[in-house]
């Protein structure tokens, strides 16, 4: 089985998993997601490779990290995730991509990413549930923040944060590469 129908598969098992704990239905997953309920359905049965937007929505409806929903190993207390294990969720053909490094329950989501963004290229995010918190360290070049439509310059060597809760995106205006290592807390569901 190749790495990507483990991923489906897993994705699949873990939705349904977290959609019963949570006590939803697909409709009521769907509304909270923003996701059409034959989208749900496709994931459920293992029959779609939704993009990273979907699997984000639907971990942020669910109160749960994407870690969490693409975990196919149920481990001990301590895991360790070698380097070849990180998952690239997005890239380009430009070299930019992003790779979930880590993540766990603590008590909300908490997910650790590396990412990289080439000259000229940007992610766009949509806006995470209330009490969502970003942390940011770049590491090479200069990021170019921008947080409902304001732009901050973060040279390598320094950090920031804030409240992921509206619209943001990640970009490099530079020459260079970009690269930055990013925390993401999501609160958990009540």
């Amino acid at each position: 089985m190749s790495d990507l129908d483990l991923l489906t598969q897993s994705l699949a098992r873990n939705v349904r998993h977290w959609r019963s704990v949570r006590g939803f239905t697909l409709d009521v997953l769907a509304a909270r997601a923003g996701v059409s309920r034959g989208m749900l359905i496709q994931i459920e049965q293992a029959r779609t490779n939704p993009s990273i937007g979907t699997v984000v929505k639907i971990g942020d409806a669910l109160g749960v990290s994407i870690t969490t929903l693409l975990d196919y190993e149920q481990g001990p207390k301590v895991r360790v995730v070698p380097a070849e294990r990180a998952v690239r969720l997005w890239h380009t053909e430009a070299g930019s991509y992003n790779r979930l490094l880590a993540g766990t329950e603590a008590p909300g989501p908490l997910e650790m990413w590396d990412w990289r963004l080439m000259p000229g290229d940007s992610s766009s995010s949509e806006p995470h549930p209330s009490g969502t918190v970003e942390l940011v360290h770049v590491t090479a070049g200069e990021l170019t923040l921008t947080v409902e439509g304001e732009e901050y310059r973060v040279p390598a060597g320094a950090s920031v944060s804030f409240e992921a809760n509206v619209p943001h995106r990640y970009g490099n205006q530079g020459e260079e590469p970009m690269e930055m290592i990013m925390a993401v807390s999501v609160p958990p569901v009540p």
